[in-house]
């Protein structure tokens, strides 16, 4: 580059001349969607608009489990404005709908289950029509515990035993100087997104639909809607909207399903926007969880036998329930080093509300009760919890009760060291003004004097990607035109950040600040589901592989030119230099009338299932977390206040730190919510309050100071960027870490979550 094309920095304005801010790789790049979504322009689907538009809305039952005796729509079909109303009935005779039917035909097996949908001129007219198609059901009693589900009569064509896995590692026999039992109840947390589930269906000439939706997974999505409307998957597009908030999977087909099925119909596009009740009444929530537990440990608190039953409640319908039984099963012993493992985990079909993918399924359940038993050990020896933990926690190269080796970075006991010694908060003081600081808040505090301060540990673990030889594979293309790169990849932007990981991938490689991610459709090679964090490593790393194909585009021609290997090249600060700084140019330069592209795939290596004896090597990765959770308990109404939670956690590698932090705080703050408040209430299988009246998710209020004081980059090595998934294992590991807190603050046993007031009451 010719000296005439440089300006000296003293020449430029002032805004001109202010220093650019950093991008690609560790730094803190903003989202690109950052300023529409803080001014409330982000298009979501409850956004979208289309000429001819028409309303849907949903008939959902009333009962958890009955007999549909009759259908009547002839009173909906005659209200003006209606110009759909879909049954069973109406589904196309060759159509499959896998286990869950996008409409009850003969029977209900649980509360809010998809009857009839409507589609009509006005939202009003479609759910007054909704509420008019008359239903005769012969109500029958629900099987509500799961533990009664093995005798039941079967709920489901496929029975009620969903999956049963045996764990067996090591000497049955084995027995250790000191045992502890425990008995274990988790509620059902409910996802609770921002946004409530929306939609648009648009027919399309060729006998087909196209939907648009807040999708994690489209080609799935797309693949199952084909599969019911009896269509080849060609026929169907799956177009991804704004995703507002998934803490989780959107397993939220009794929305989309029928909103394909009406747009067929009426040949007219067709839109749903659910409320908050029917919300609640259609997606997967957390499987509660019964667990039992006996640990044996020697005298000096090292263990010896861990022996665990965990029974699952998949609600009416498998879904995801299969996979979270492995997860529970396999970690039930947690991070700790278990030389005899016997574990029996079952997951059941009953009439409760369908459960499926949460942040850390499985794992959430057991950490909670592996470290109520780690707890009672320490007390039983008179050992201090978190010395009693570093006694027994794993390290790479430790071998998992399944049978696999850890491989990973495992600094498990760095993190709980971390915690410990941190310094705790100061004592709140005993006076009028400070009242805010007591549990019940201002004004709703009792006595001061009744207040107890407890401090509780939690290490929690959870794996990453699909599990037991599920096929993990991604593809991105990057494609440079006009100075302007643009990444193409089906990975789903559901607020873990993935977009803006992208960006700053291709800054990092190729040097150009000036990076945009197209939109999400299933026009795209499939990318897989938005869960356990997938997309960092596997559409992250095929996102990688695709620019560094780009880059080799680049550099070649160049490199040719001087002489030398590519390889000798390096970029940075959208700078090309030589290793001997004889070739100095800039990206922008070297990029002027060229258009580079490449496609690249990423495939992590293959897992296997779990064998009959809980036995294989069933996980990519792991990622490990400790938090110390510091508590005011006040012990005569049960009142509980979060002061502090301490977090350290093993991330492998900072790719944005300010994104990388929001996301473990956002995590924890879920954990609050599952120890503290969160619990949808389904007596007799019927969900109570379906609102967030009714279901108190934590507020800014209740959410304690959150400290990370660590964060542990060990690279993974066979991880792209060598970086873990981060957000599910803070929720996993926070409940436990709360409990523990209680507990040391009550004396009491603490065993179910959430924490009922009644429990944080103190032994008289």
């Amino acid at each position: 580059m010719s000296e005439s094309t440089l300006e000296p920095l003293e020449n430029l304005g002032d805004e001109q001349a202010e220093e650019r801010p950093p991008f690609g790789l560790g730094t803190s790049l903003p989202p690109a969607e950052l300023r529409t979504k803080t001014e409330g322009t982000f298009p979501y689907a409850a956004d979208l608009w289309a000429e001819g538009l028409l309303w849907a809305a949903v008939l959902r039952s009333p009962h958890a489990h009955a007999r549909i005796v009759s259908i009547d729509t002839s009173e909906a079909l005659r209200m003006r404005g209606v110009r759909a109303v879909l049954t069973h009935e109406d589904l196309p005779a060759h159509s499959f709908g896998g286990e869950r039917p996008v409409f009850a035909s003969e029977v209900v097996r649980h509360h809010g289950e998809a009857i009839a949908a409507v589609a009509a001129d006005h939202p009003d007219t479609a759910r007054m029509a909704a509420a008019a198609v008359q239903v005769t059901y012969e109500t029958l009693d629900p099987v509500t515990d799961p533990e009664e589900s093995f005798e039941a009569a079967p709920l489901h064509p496929d029975g009620n035993l969903v999956r049963h896995i045996p764990l067996r590692s090591g000497d049955p026999e084995a027995v250790g100087e000191i045992v502890v039992d425990g008995l274990y109840r988790i509620g059902r947390q409910d996802p609770a997104p921002i946004g409530a589930e929306a939609g648009l269906a648009v027919p399309r000439p060729d006998g087909g639909v196209e939907l648009y939706t807040a999708s994690t997974d489209p080609h799935g999505d797309r693949d199952l809607a084909a599969a019911c409307y009896g269509l080849s998957p060609d026929q169907v597009k799956v177009v991804v909207t704004g995703v507002p908030g998934a803490t989780s999977d959107r397993e939220d087909q009794s929305f989309t399903l029928p909103l394909g099925l009406l747009a067929m119909r009426t040949q007219c596009p067709v839109k749903l926007t659910a409320s908050r009740e029917d919300s609640f009444l259609g997606h997967a929530h957390r499987h509660p969880t019964l667990l039992r537990y006996r640990h044996h440990a020697d005298a000096e608190g090292r263990l010896v036998k861990v022996e665990a039953q965990i029974l699952m409640d998949a609600g009416a319908y498998a879904g995801s329930s299969g996979e979270a039984l492995a997860a529970a099963v396999s970690f039930a012993c947690g991070p700790y080093v278990v030389p005899n493992a016997f574990v029996e985990g079952w997951v059941v079909r009953t009439n409760n509300p369908p459960s499926g993918h949460v942040r850390g399924e499985g794992a959430m359940q057991v950490c909670a009760a592996y470290e109520a038993q780690m707890d009672k050990l320490a007390k039983k020896l008179g050992v201090d919890p978190a010395e009693l933990r570093l006694r027994n926690v794993l390290a790479t190269g430790d071998v998992l009760p399944t049978g696999q080796t850890v491989t990973c970075p495992a600094p498990v006991a760095e993190l709980l060291e971390a915690v410990r010694d941190e310094e705790l908060p100061p004592l709140p003081k005993d006076t009028p003004e400070d009242e805010w600081l007591l549990p019940g808040g201002p004004e709703g505090a009792g006595d001061p004097a009744a207040v107890r301060r407890g401090v509780g540990y939690g290490v929690g673990m959870v794996h990453m990607l699909g599990a037991e030889g599920a096929d993990e594979v991604a593809t991105a293309t990057v494609k440079i035109h006009d100075g302007m790169a643009t990444v193409i990849c089906a990975a789903v932007e559901t607020g873990q950040g993935f977009s803006t990981l992208a960006r700053q991938i291709v800054q990092d490689v190729l040097g150009i600040e000036d990076v945009r991610v197209a939109p999400v459709d299933t026009d795209q090679p499939p990318a897989g589901p938005a869960c356990h964090g997938r997309h960092t490593w596997v559409s992250g790393g095929a996102v990688e592989r695709a620019a560094k194909m780009v880059r080799t585009q680049l550099l070649q021609p160049l490199a040719h030119t001087f002489g030398m290997s590519a390889e000798l090249l390096q970029i940075a600060d959208g700078k090309i230099t030589s290793y001997d700084g004889v070739l100095s140019t800039t990206v922008a330069e070297t990029l002027e009338g060229k258009e580079l592209w490449a496609t690249a795939q990423c495939r992590p290596h293959p897992t296997e299932p779990l064998d009959a004896d809980g036995q294989g090597d069933a996980f990519v990765g792991l990622a490990f977390c400790a938090v110390r959770a510091v508590v005011d308990v006040d012990i005569e109404l049960g009142a509980i206040r979060v002061v502090e939670l301490t977090v350290a956690q093993d991330v492998g590698r900072v790719l944005n730190p300010a994104q990388l932090r929001a996301r473990i705080e956002a995590g924890v703050t879920q954990g609050v919510g599952a120890a503290l408040t969160e619990n949808l209430r389904t007596p007799r299988g019927l969900v109570r309050h379906p609102d967030l009246t009714g279901y108190p998710l934590p507020t800014a209020l209740d959410t304690p100071d959150i400290r990370v004081v660590r964060l542990v980059e060990e690279r993974d090595v066979i991880a792209p960027f060598g970086a873990k998934a981060a957000s599910a294992v803070p929720v996993v590991t926070t409940p436990a870490a709360i409990t523990s807190a209680v507990r040391a603050a009550t004396g009491r046993l603490v065993n179910r979550l959430p924490i009922r007031p009644q429990q944080a009451v103190a032994n008289p």
